[in-house]
C-alpha cells in the first residue's frame, strides 16, 4: 500500500521533471530565437563590396554598363554621406536631371541589397521621366553604417530624413518641390510605413510601392514555414519579443498594412502575380487598406521584384502616368 510519503515523493519527482522539461524548452527557444533574429536581421558581411553588387546589376541589365560608364565619366552620378539624427553615417547616390526643376524621386532598395543594385531605376527616372533622383543605402546596407536590418520600420524615419536632404540638393529657385518616394520589396515596406506618418512634408506628393509585404510578422511567418517547416507559435513570438529587447520594435507593429491605412496621398501599388517571396496574396489586403487615391498594377508572370525587368516599357509608362496625376 502506497504511503503518503511515497505519494509526495512521486509528486515531487513529477514536478521536477516538468520543471526540467519547461526549462529545456525555454533554453531551446532562447537559442532558436537568437538564431532566427540573427538569420533574419544581421547585415550582409559583404555589403560594402560595391563592385560585386554592381556586377550583379550589369548581369541583370547588360545595357546598364554603357550608361553607368557614361554618367561616371561625366560626373553626373554622385554620392554623398550624411550624419543621421541618430548619429550614424549613411550613404546615398544622387543625380541631377536637366530641366527637372522641382521634380525629384527618392528610390528605396530592398532586403540585403544596396542602392547600386537598383540604379536601373535611376536611369529610368533620369532618362525617361525627367526627374532628379536620390537613392540611399538603408541602415546596415551598402555603405551606410549599422549592423542590423530594420525591415522598413525604423528605415521610414531615415528615408524621411533623406527626403529633406534631397529637397536641399535639388531645390529649384521660384519652383515648388514635387517629390515622390518609390520603394521595392523592403523598400516598398519602408515607403508604405513612411506614407502613414503625420509629419510628412507637403513637397512629398505621392508614393510608389512595388511588391511590399503586409507586415514583418506575416513575411517572417511565411518564410519560417517555407524554409524550415515550422509554425509561427511559439518561435515567432519569442523572436519578436527578442527583437523588441534588442532593437526597440517587434514584428507585429512593423506593419505597412496598418501604415497605409492612414495614407491620404496618392499611391501606385505594383505586384508580380508569380511572386512567392513576398506572396502575391499580400497584394489585395494592401490595396484594400489604402484609401483613395490609388492606382494598381499586377505585373503578369513576374516573380519577386522583377516587374520592371520583365515589363520595362509598360512599367515606365505606368509610372509616367502616375506622375502626371501628381502635377
Amino acid at each position: 500500500m502506497t504511503t503518503k510519503m511515497e505519494k509526495k515523493s512521486r509528486l515531487r519527482i513529477t514536478l521536477y521533471v516538468l520543471i526540467g522539461i519547461l526549462a529545456l524548452i525555454m533554453v531551446v527557444l532562447g537559442f532558436a530565437s537568437r538564431y532566427m533574429l540573427g538569420f533574419s536581421l544581421k547585415s550582409d558581411p559583404n555589403r560594402k563590396d560595391i563592385d560585386s553588387t554592381a556586377n550583379i546589376l550589369i548581369r541583370r541589365f547588360p545595357d546598364m554598363k554603357p550608361w553607368l560608364d557614361s554618367v561616371k565619366a561625366t560626373g553626373a552620378l554622385r554620392d554623398t554621406f550624411v550624419v543621421m539624427p541618430g548619429g550614424e553615417r549613411h550613404h546615398a547616390y544622387y543625380m541631377r536631371t536637366a530641366n527637372a526643376c522641382g521634380r525629384t524621386a527618392v528610390m528605396v532598395h530592398g532586403y540585403k541589397d544596396a542602392a547600386v543594385k537598383f540604379l536601373y531605376f535611376m536611369k529610368m527616372y533620369n532618362r525617361d521621366l525627367g526627374y532628379n533622383v536620390l537613392m540611399p543605402d538603408l541602415h546596415g546596407h551598402g555603405l551606410s553604417e549599422g549592423d542590423n536590418i530594420q525591415m522598413g520600420w525604423k528605415d521610414a524615419d531615415d528615408v524621411l530624413y533623406w527626403t529633406s536632404v534631397a529637397e536641399e540638393i535639388f531645390r529649384c529657385e521660384n519652383q515648388p518641390s514635387r517629390m515622390i518616394v518609390h520603394g521595392v520589396s523592403m523598400g516598398a515596406a519602408t515607403t508604405m510605413n513612411l506614407s502613414g506618418k503625420d509629419n510628412v512634408p507637403e513637397y512629398i506628393k505621392g508614393y510608389i510601392e512595388d511588391c511590399g509585404y503586409t507586415s514583418v510578422w506575416d513575411e517572417f511567418s511565411m518564410q519560417l514555414k517555407e524554409m524550415f517547416g515550422l509554425p509561427a507559435f511559439p518561435l515567432m513570438n519569442c523572436t519578436s519579443a527578442l527583437c523588441r529587447m534588442k532593437h526597440g520594435w517587434n514584428f507585429k507593429e512593423a506593419s505597412p498594412l496598418e501604415s497605409i491605412s492612414r495614407c491620404t496621398r496618392p499611391m501606385l501599388m505594383i505586384h508580380g502575380d508569380k511572386d512567392t517571396f513576398v506572396p502575391f496574396s499580400m497584394f489585395q489586403p494592401l490595396v484594400d487598406a489604402k484609401p483613395e487615391p490609388k492606382m494598381t498594377w499586377v505585373a503578369p508572370g513576374s516573380e519577386h521584384a522583377r516587374a520592371y525587368q520583365d515589363h520595362p516599357e509598360e512599367y515606365t509608362a505606368l509610372v509616367a502616368s502616375f506622375l502626371k496625376t501628381l502635377e
